[in-house]
């Protein structure tokens, strides 16, 4: 790893377009990792991974990558962020390059991203810029696309002052009235200022509309077990597998955004709820972590927590304490609760590339899983029933044969251990939720409770 900029990247790395309106034609981009020697040392692993995910996320939306960097930083000047000699350098390799696009994997402030695109005489993103981009053009369910714009306002609003340089700021007759340019500003404010009261009024009716369905799972209650895990860990390929859906999984980071739910029936017989939720990533700007609310609700909801982890990343350990990071955030804000940590499984997947399931130690909190070959997904089924069961309680019933309604209640509800019938009576041992048995016990008073 050297200071300045790497060789070109050779065959340019092209990702699967999107819809025709996000796509982005035979743009040039270069992506540069600023990496700081004070705060992450000399750890030349941990910056290639780092750069390979900012490649990632900018192949994602279609940019043609020509050239990729990790630049060393003795300190962040305030101009630019970059040095001044490797500023100079980035310019000539832009030149030679054609570049269109400059990707910086770092936040800049507004100052640092005008100063850079006029020293490299191109478009310069950052790295929220560029998320803030990737979920622009994934998120699919309104509530998905209200949240993005309301993070993308929120971004541009502190950078409208790049859109009007050309405008000056002139003084009026008595010197101390705005000219053109600041009154163009303010206009888009104003404007960004009434668009973002609008969209948080959208978005709490459809959150009331949320809130109304998970009512309503409530009264029909099945537990919910909610995938988190770092983008590009296989939760979608996982969805898919257990419940047969067909969720848009590829080899992509931040390929799904939006929550997708999914009932599964476990080997005990019992129904559950399946969520898929977005991936999270390091440093994840913070107007997207209040953005997709939805989707930690999702998870705050959740009666078993699976963390999806890709065991073959050489990353791996670092993505766990980015998620986990995530979710302690989550319970110091009261969105989680704070025994979240209890109902969380580790599902240790693509195991296909280290040799198979086997390969790697069983404890109690871990399953080991490939997602593609199916390898221990039956051992992670059996883990969800077991973690479920946990806290459920064993009653038995006396009803009469006729009792369809009851019996089928308890059937669907509940887990049936062991059926005796009689002549004209029944008696059913079941394991119910305790929830469950004070709802059956309401609606079917005429059923004798027994001692199981």
């Amino acid at each position: 790893m050297q200071g300045l900029l790497h060789q070109p990247t050779g065959k340019p790395l092209l990702a699967t377009s999107l819809s025709e309106q996000n796509k982005i034609v035979a743009t040039r981009a270069a992506v540069i990792l600023p990496w700081e020697r004070a705060a992450h040392g000399q750890d030349v692993r941990a910056a290639e991974a780092r750069l390979e995910e900012a490649v990632g996320l900018t192949a994602s939306i279609g940019l043609i990558i020509v050239r990729k960097a990790v630049v060393l930083l003795r300190m962040r000047r305030s101009s630019t962020l970059l040095g001044k000699g490797q500023v100079d350098a980035l310019a000539a390799a832009v030149k030679a390059d054609r570049v269109d696009v400059v990707v910086v994997d770092s936040r800049l402030t507004p100052a640092q991203q005008r100063n850079l695109e006029t020293e490299l005489g191109c478009k310069v993103i950052d790295r929220t810029g560029l998320i803030l981009d990737i979920f622009g053009a994934r998120a699919a369910t309104r509530e998905g696309t209200l949240q993005v714009e309301l993070a993308h306002l929120g971004y541009q609003r502190s950078r409208l002052v790049r859109l009007w340089t050309h405008l000056e700021r002139q003084r009026g007759g008595f010197g101390f009235l705005g000219g053109p340019g600041e009154t163009q500003i303010e206009a888009d404010r104003r404007m960004i200022s009434e668009r973002i009261v609008r969209l948080k009024k959208d978005l709490e009716q459809v959150r009331r509309t949320r809130g109304l369905h998970r009512q309503a799972r409530r009264r029909v209650p099945f537990p919910v077990v909610a995938l988190v895990g770092y983008t590009n860990a296989g939760k979608s390929t996982l969805f898919n597998a257990l419940t047969g859906a067909t969720v848009y999984a590829q080899d992509q980071l931040f390929a799904t955004l939006d929550p997708t739910m999914r009932a599964i029936t476990l080997p005990s017989g019992r129904q559950v709820i399946l969520s898929d939720t977005v991936g999270f990533i390091s440093e994840l700007p913070t107007e997207l972590i209040a953005a997709f609310r939805a989707t930690l609700e999702e998870v705050a909801e959740a009666d078993i927590i699976l963390h999806v982890r890709d065991v073959a990343h050489p990353e791996s350990a670092a993505q766990k304490k980015d998620v986990l990071g995530v979710l302690q955030g989550m319970a110091r804000d009261n969105m989680l609760e704070q025994d979240w940590s209890s109902r969380v499984v580790e599902v240790l997947n693509k195991v296909d590339l280290l040799g198979g399931a086997e390969t790697l130690p069983k404890t109690e909190d871990t399953v080991a899983i490939s997602a593609i070959t199916g390898d221990g997904l039956c051992s992670l089924l059996a883990r969800i029933d077991e973690r479920i069961t946990t806290g459920m309680e064993m009653v038995r019933y006396r009803l009469a044969l006729s009792d369809g309604a009851a019996s089928a209640w308890l059937y669907q509800h509940g887990e049936v251990l062991h059926r005796a019938d009689e002549e004209e009576q029944t008696d059913i041992t079941v394991r119910l939720a305790a929830e469950d048995r004070a709802r059956f016990e309401r609606q079917f008073t005429h059923v004798t409770a027994l001692l199981a």
